[in-house]
């Protein structure tokens, strides 16, 4: 009696065994897990003028391959394993200077350029279609548990060296200046630039290319210019007045 029990017992384990090794093969060979890391592939093509063919990209990219070796390690940590994933985000970091914690989230066709420098928090969202470049920081700000990296919308321009620190919620379309730290949350479809980083411009064109992150407005430089403006001004108005008290004073003698 004992033997059949354990016989059931065992087929009932090796048929649970045999559906989970099921699942994960249809997940692999749905598409489900390749889709992201080709749609990572192909915004290459769109977004770097330099890449010139596909085997260029295949192995002289490491904005692609930090992010091949950080969805495996997700999907690992995803599913209770450690360690593993850990020391692939650490062989990442080692090869590509690039680091990203397995528990971070990014959306598919995510284009880290060049790529040096960058640090992507573990509690840290980034959507689709975003553009990183080299010395960014997705950060905290803390020790706090949970929640306490940023979350970045979708086709989100994030300039060289720029800091997103805290747990933030950066809006869809925002394009973030070089340099820039971050310390609020951000609205969609705004330009910020600075430090600490504020909104300089609101409702961008739809029409501007995410490359074009370089035509951002200076508040600064605009400033200054009406101020030197104002200054030719007031000096004008200065020599006319030293001018007429000349004159005035000639005629009365």
């Amino acid at each position: 009696m004992q033997q059949s029990l354990d016989r059931v017992t065992n087929s009932q384990t090796q048929k649970i065994q045999d559906s989970k090794q099921k699942s994960l093969l249809k997940t692999l060979l749905s598409g489900g897990f390749f889709e992201p890391l080709l749609s990572d592939f192909r915004i290459i093509f769109e977004r770097d003028p330099a890449a010139r063919n596909w085997l260029e990209v295949v192995f002289c990219y490491p904005g692609l391959h930090a992010l091949c070796l950080h969805r495996v390690a997700h999907w690992l940590h995803c599913r209770g394993v450690g360690f593993i994933p850990r020391l692939i985000s650490h062989l990442g970091r080692f090869l590509t200077g690039i680091e990203i914690h397995p528990g971070a989230e990014i959306g598919q066709g995510v284009f880290i350029d060049h790529g040096m420098g960058v640090v992507i928090g573990e509690t840290a969202i980034v959507g689709d279609y975003t553009l990183i470049y080299q010395g960014v920081t997705l950060g905290g700000t803390g020790k706090e548990s949970g929640k306490r990296h940023p979350t970045v919308g979708k086709n989100v321009v994030v300039g060289a060296g720029a800091k997103v620190l805290g747990n933030l919620q950066i809006g869809d379309r925002v394009r973030i200046g070089a340099g820039s730290i971050v310390l609020r949350n951000v609205p969609s479809d705004c330009t910020v630039v600075g430090v600490p980083g504020r909104i300089i411009s609101r409702n961008q064109s739809a029409s501007l290319s995410p490359l074009e992150h370089g035509k951002l407005p200076d508040v600064e430089a605009t400033v200054i210019r009406s101020l030197l403006s104002r200054i030719e001004q007031l000096e004008k108005q200065l020599q006319a007045l030293e001018v007429r008290t000349q004159e005035s004073g000639v005629k009365t003698k």
